[in-house]
């Protein structure tokens, strides 16, 4: 049977924003979902911060649930933790995580999701230039870079249902590494969409017309 989809939970907790939002943290749980559980000293290495730092990022996240330990190291990790110490391995927890709307945030909250807007769309961005930049010729997955940008005209249901459809379109998708094929490799995944201010749509071109661009990178 296919994997049962995760239900929505909507983060509307001001402290586990005000958590998600700190830019370390974002780069941490970015790291452990591109390349899986990892230690507070590997974290540090991979990030150029010092354990310490690392280990209460990590205390910090688990409290609110975006990560936790897991039992054992990946199968590729290597090494054994000093006599006497037990290495805590974590992992970015997988699930369908929403936010309020932003008609139902308050002023605070609205600052926090700015703030964690900025962050992570500009580490989204700078991971894509930096990836399809370093991505070798000979390897077929430097064509991995498909892009899309569209115009549709929706009504505001209709803008709910196409993100259902979106969502319910990666769903599909996820599956438990036994079922992975050989070859396939994580591949990242944003929607980023937003309304054109009202005066624009006043326009007869922009109401009459709807507009895509695709590229492969």
């Amino acid at each position: 049977m296919p994997p049962a989809t995760p239900a929505p939970v909507e983060i509307g907790d001001l402290a586990a924003l005000k958590a998600l939002a700190q830019p370390r943290r974002q780069r941490m749980l970015e790291q452990l979902t591109l390349h899986g559980p990892a230690t507070s000293a590997t974290l540090a290495r991979a990030l150029g911060l010092n354990t310490g730092s690392t280990s209460y990022h990590l205390r910090e996240l688990a409290r609110y649930g975006f990560v936790e330990e897991t039992d054992g190291k990946p199968p590729d990790a290597r090494g054994a933790a000093p006599s006497g110490h037990r290495e805590r391995w974590w992992r970015a927890v997988p699930g369908d995580r929403r936010f309020p709307p932003r008609s139902h945030q308050s002023p605070e909250m609205r600052q926090v999701m700015d703030e964690l807007n900025h962050h992570a769309y500009a580490a989204d961005l700078d991971l894509f230039e930096r990836l399809q930049r370093d991505a070798a010729d000979a390897d077929p997955w430097g064509d991995a870079f498909p892009y899309s940008r569209g115009t549709i005209r929706l009504t505001l249901p209709e803008l709910r249902e196409f993100f259902e459809e979106y969502l319910a379109l990666l769903n599909r998708y996820q599956r438990p590494e036994a079922e992975t094929p050989p070859g396939a490799r994580t591949v990242l995944t944003r929607l980023f969409a937003h309304p054109t201010p009202a005066h624009h749509d006043q326009s007869p071109v922009n109401r009459a017309h709807n507009r895509r661009e695709t590229g492969p990178s």
